[in-house]
């Protein structure tokens, strides 16, 4: 092992045991099993004998990973060696890294432990994890690391420099001196930014509806039915909910009317239960959240039962998104996510919440500063994108009346035509769906509104933007509509996708088409010349 070169924490050789010992117990059982199957004469009482041996060679592994994984800190890259039988060495530059995240359970916190992971440009999952180190061993190499990034971002500015007071440039003056003193100090004490006051985490908690949550009531039916307090499938308190508004008493020989009935009622537990767990979870997820500014970097932290702490380095950040539900516009809240190009296992895809949750005004203010954009004046596309949206929402009910008209034939179900009530809603669907829509092209950003459950509203730096498309479908061609779309390097870690502008007229499409290629060059000729980030980070 070199000598400048670190192990994990000792008790990371213990889990890694203990892991890999249960493993080793395991194995035998699934061995002996398959090879029963084959062949004659392999006795089941192999599993207790070959068992102790697994345990023992999975204990040995366990050992030799944890001597056999070491981590260094040069001065270019963040060096990690692991693997017992096949070594894997990484350098991981670190003008690539985009996040530095600090992670702490409750038995982590007990002991004093920490696992840091680091995110880097373009990766579909974490670049490298370091599990576990002592809680000062994770805030030293936090600190260095980005002590070295910003001596790397610092080296590329000087390179430009160079490169253009030697042709002669106008413009050579670099990185302004605020920059350097900020990129100089990046373990200086946090700025305090934001703090999630307890009434908009309860206002965050009651607003939000996370599907992820759902695992909780589905485990928790689960586990009643497996305990057998129910009719087969179906747990007894259902049953006892649904009996009085028409459910059936049991499963068995139940009319289709009654099954409906216990179906819906369901559904509708099921929505409770999962609102409920979606709640619990924002709270403990998003307990004590803490946004500050050091040196150059945002830093984070956040969390009840976990502690998640991290760093998000300013001039990584590709774009800045504000998100509203319909909730939350109805208490005049919205919050506000930005987004690199790194994976983050503890954001959506390769974004991360800057606010999770403040009032709108608020918001709208952080943002304009954080990215120097001027308000925006959102333009609509076409109404003509409006009747698109009509016939769509229209299609969508007559397939609901059809499946009902169906299910009728199949099992007799009466007052089927009920379901028609559904083109109700179509025209304010699509009149929702129409006015949630807006673009604005400004000087120095692109900015894209759309949706209406989440309406979703992106600043995008136009140095940023890698390329611009325009899109057209089979149904678009025949109106004349385009959709364009607008990618950077965060856009395939977006959990909402590609930022798009849909349905514009196609000569629309095709000038703001033009005119973004055209500023995506002008920028990115100025960028050359200047290394300057595009966002202001000055929120004092």
């Amino acid at each position: 092992m070199p000598s400048d070169a670190n192990r994990l924490h000792p008790l990371s050789a213990v889990t890694l045991a203990l892991q890999r010992g249960l493993t080793g117990l395991s194995m035998p059982f699934f061995v002996v099993m398959i090879l029963s199957t084959i062949f004659d004469g392999v006795d089941i009482d192999w599993i207790f004998m070959l068992a102790p041996v697994g345990f023992v060679v999975g204990i040995g592994y366990g050992i030799a990973y944890y001597y056999r994984f070491t981590y260094a800190i040069t001065s270019r890259t963040l060096d990690v060696t692991s693997g017992v039988f096949s070594r894997r060495s990484r350098e991981i530059p670190y003008r690539r890294i985009q996040n530095v995240d600090v992670s702490q359970g409750v038995l982590y916190r007990i002991f004093g432990l920490a696992v840091v992971s680091l995110e880097t440009a373009g990766g579909g999952e974490t670049e490298a994890t370091l599990n576990f180190v002592s809680e000062a061993e994770a805030e030293r190499l936090r600190a260095e690391i980005r002590r070295q990034t910003a001596r790397a971002d610092d080296d590329d500015a000087s390179s430009d420099e160079r490169a253009a007071s030697a042709s002669g440039s106008a413009s050579a003056s670099g990185v302004d001196e605020s920059t350097r003193h900020e990129r100089s100090h990046p373990d200086r004490r946090p700025t305090l930014l934001f703090e999630l006051e307890p009434t908009e985490l309860l206002v965050y908690a009651l607003t939000s509806f996370r599907w992820g949550a759902a695992v909780f009531p589905i485990a928790l039916v689960i586990f009643l039915t497996s305990a057998d307090s129910g009719s087969g499938l179906v747990p007894a308190f259902v049953l006892e909910i649904a009996r009085p508004v028409g459910g059936p008493a049991s499963l068995d020989g139940a009319a289709v009317g009654s099954l409906l009935v216990l179906i819906a009622v369901t559904a509708l537990q099921w929505s409770v239960a999962t609102y409920v767990a979606s709640a619990i979870y924002t709270v403990a997820n998003y307990y004590g959240f803490r946004l500050g500014r050091a040196g150059a970097d945002f830093v984070y932290e956040r969390g009840l039962i976990q502690r998640y702490s991290g760093s998000i380095p300013v001039d990584k950040v590709q774009s800045v998104t504000i998100t509203e539900n319909p909730l939350q516009r109805l208490v005049g809240y919205a919050g506000l996510w930005v987004e690199t190009a790194g994976y983050g296992p503890e954001s959506s895809g390769g974004s991360q919440s800057a606010i999770p949750l403040a009032e709108t005004d608020r918001i709208y203010r952080f943002a304009e500063n954080l990215t120097d954009v001027e308000t925006p004046r959102f333009q609509r596309p076409p109404t003509l994108a409006r009747r698109r949206y009509l016939v769509r929402y229209s299609a969508i009910a007559a397939i609901v009346v059809a499946v009902a008209f169906g299910l009728a034939q199949g099992t007799g179900l009466e007052r089927w035509y009920l379901a028609v009530a559904v083109f109700v809603a179509v025209p304010l669907a699509a009149h929702l769906k129409y006015v949630n829509l807006g673009y604005h092209v400004g000087e120095e950003h692109l900015v894209i509104r759309s949706g209406f459950w989440n309406r979703r509203t992106t600043v995008i730096p136009y140095y940023r933007i890698q390329t611009v498309s325009t899109r057209r479908s089979i149904f678009q061609r025949r109106l004349g509509l385009a959709s364009l779309a607008v990618d950077t390097a965060s856009s395939r870690t977006f959990s909402w996708g590609t930022p798009t502008v849909p349905d514009l007229e196609l000569e629309t499409a095709r000038e703001l088409h033009g005119i973004g290629r055209e500023r995506l060059q002008s920028a990115v000729r100025e960028r050359a010349r200047s290394d300057e980030t595009g966002l202001s980070v000055d929120f004092t």
